[in-house]
Order: C-alpha cells, then structure tokens, then sequence
C-alpha cells in the first residue's frame, strides 16, 4: 500500500457545491425564515451547526480512518443504523411528519436514520461482496443473501414510508451486484423485482399512481398533485439563459412547495439561468468521472465497490432531483445533494466524500 495525494479535483468540485448550497439556501429560505422564526439565517444556521460542521468532523474522520478497519466494522455500523430505522416507530423518540414516520427526536437533535442507511447500506454492501467474490465460485447462496437484506431494508422504508430513499437503495445494490462480476441473470431478475414492486406500490398508494399520471400528462391537475411541478416548470422557464439574479426568484415566496428541499434546483435554475444550470450539472459529472476514476483505479474489491457505490449513490440522487425538476423524471422527494436543506443528509454526503478522499490517496 503506497500512500499519494488525495483527488484534488474531486475535494476541490465538493466545495464548490457546498460553498453554491450554503449561497443557493440562504438567497431560498431568507424570507420564509424571517416570516416564521424573526430572522433570515434561521434555515442557514441551521444547515451550517446541525448539517455542515458535524458533516465536516465526521468526514475528516473518514478521511484517516484506516480502510480495513472501516471493513470490519461495516456490518456493525448497517446494524446501528437499522436499529435506529426501526425507532422511527416509537412514540417517544419517533417523530411523525404529514404523517411520515422518518425521524428521531432526540431534546432539540432531530435526525432521519434513512439518510444515513445510504452510507452504511454501501459500506456493509461493498464489504459483503468483496467477502463473497473473494470466497465463492458459486453465486446462487450469494444472490439469496443478497435479496434477503434487500427485503429487510425494503420493509422498513416501505412502513415509514420512504419509497424515494428505497429507490435509491436497491438502485445502488443492483448497480454494485452488477459490478462483482455476479451472472447476468441475477441482475436480471433483480430488475425485474424491482419493476413489479415498484408497481406494486404504485398501486397501492393512490398519491404515487397520481404523480405518475401526471408526469405523463402534466395538465391533468394543475392545481392539485401537479401543481408542484407546473411551479418548478415555471420557475425553470423564468430564468432563461442568465437567470433573474440571486436572491430575485419570485417562486420562493410561497408558490413551489418545498422550495429549500426537494425544489430548490428549480429556484437555482430561476436564479442563475440556463448557464448557471449548466454548471452545476458539470459539477455533478466532474464528481462522478473523479469518483469512477477512483473505483477503476483501486485494485482490492473492498475499495473498490465502496468508490463506486458512493459515486452511484451522489450522482444518482442529483440527476433524478434534476430530472424531476425539469420534467424529465416523476417527482421523487429525492434531495439535491450538498444544496438541499437537510443536515442528515448533508452529514452522510460528507462522510462519503471522506471516503472517496480516503480511497483515492492509497493504492490499492
């Protein structure tokens, strides 16, 4: 093992996204925090003392931790956080919202386990595969494994519920399966599992069959189930080539819902244009060429299938949010990453970042 510099490239396109979320999120949130809490940097201190700087710590941590060690204790670490996936449900620490069940209280701490599952789901994946292609010759024990704690994972995102985050989930297993070299037909069918449960739940819940049907024909509600998108169509429409200017969006002030979340690409896209659009999506794709340049270059499996499946999961969550936002995709309820308000979210993407960092300045 020889130790080297860490990807500048990729540290340096990480905090341009925070330094463009930290700016996009106050320019966003200032009025709606002045109206409900008397000061406009409610929602921007917040991001900052429960988001960024625990998100930095931890990510530091990441960034030293020996990877070996970090292997080992993977397992324990997907135990923890299903643990606490399963506290959601208590009346003491659990909080509900708009009837969700995805939060822990904890006095003033207020987390949501499922973001972090993201992190530790990749760490105990790429740890379990690298087990198993090292070991086995035979894959079929392997595959049944596999879509055993598929299913368990599913089941608690699915009672919170949380489909958006099981998305991303079982996208992010069945893209680090298919790259452990497992037969085609496991992939396959993992595919195909995942299209009838997806239909499944479709059908179950009418809200989710509504935004599919109005995905596919946007006027069909445009006041009710469509109307979030009709904003954000607007609001991306609004800022043409160089948008109206920071600060200057006119649907944050009450018109698209979710605007310091789910939407705010669409506020960015009305504050800086098509232009500043354009860059932030080159950011993603910089992102994603720095962390498959990582994975390829790692020759042990573990770091390896790590590399890939945090650069799967970040660009993954940017371009459906993006997508979402534009038309291109359903809405999801996926955040955008390091520009959405959240500091669960925020911490786990930083401590993937520390990783990826970690990885890229050994070889393997």
């Amino acid at each position: 093992m020889e130790n080297r510099r860490p990807d500048y490239i990729l540290f340096s396109v990480t905090v341009i996204l925070i330094i463009l979320g930290i700016i996009i999120l106050y320019s966003v949130s200032s009025s709606l925090s002045q109206e409900k809490f008397g000061s406009s940097f409610y929602y921007l201190n917040h991001q900052i003392l429960y988001g960024l700087l625990p998100g930095l710590t931890l990510a530091f941590f990441s960034f030293k931790i020996n990877l070996n060690s970090l292997k080992k204790m993977a397992p324990l670490i997907l135990l923890i956080n299903l643990m606490l996936l399963a506290m959601v449900f208590l009346p003491i620490v659990g909080f509900r919202f708009k009837g969700a069940a995805r939060w822990l209280s904890f006095g003033k701490i207020t987390f949501q386990p499922s973001e972090f599952l993201k992190i530790s789901f990749i760490l105990y994946l790429a740890s379990w595969l690298a087990n198993r292609t090292e070991k086995d010759k035979e894959f079929s024990q392997t595959f049944i494994a596999f879509l055993i704690v598929i299913g368990l994972v599913s089941l608690l995102l699915i009672f919170q519920p949380d489909v958006s985050t099981l998305l991303i989930i079982i996208l992010i297993g069945g893209l680090m399966y298919f790259l452990a070299k497992t037969p085609l037909w496991h992939s396959v069918l993992t595919i195909l599992i995942l299209i009838f449960g997806l239909l499944f739940l479709v059908i179950v819940a009418p809200y989710r069959f509504n935004r599919i049907l109005v995905f596919l024909n946007p006027e069909l509600d445009p006041m009710g189930i469509g109307y979030q998108i009709k904003q954000a169509l607007i609001a991306v429409g609004s800022g043409g080539i160089s948008g109206l200017g920071l600060g200057l969006s006119k649907q944050k002030f009450g018109f698209l819902p979710h605007a310091i979340s789910d939407s705010i690409f669409a506020i960015f896209a009305e504050e800086t244009g098509f232009l500043g659009s354009s860059i932030l999506t080159l950011l993603y794709l910089i992102f994603a060429w720095r962390g498959f340049k990582i994975g390829n270059e790692s020759q042990d499996k573990f770091p390896k299938f790590l590399a890939f499946g945090i650069t799967f999961w970040i660009t993954l969550q940017a371009f459906i949010n993006i997508g979402s936002m534009t038309g291109i995709l359903p809405l999801s309820g996926i955040p955008l990453p390091f520009i959405s308000f959240g500091g669960s979210a925020l911490i786990s993407e930083l401590v993937g970042v520390g990783i990826l960092l970690n990885i890229s300045k050994r070889l393997i």
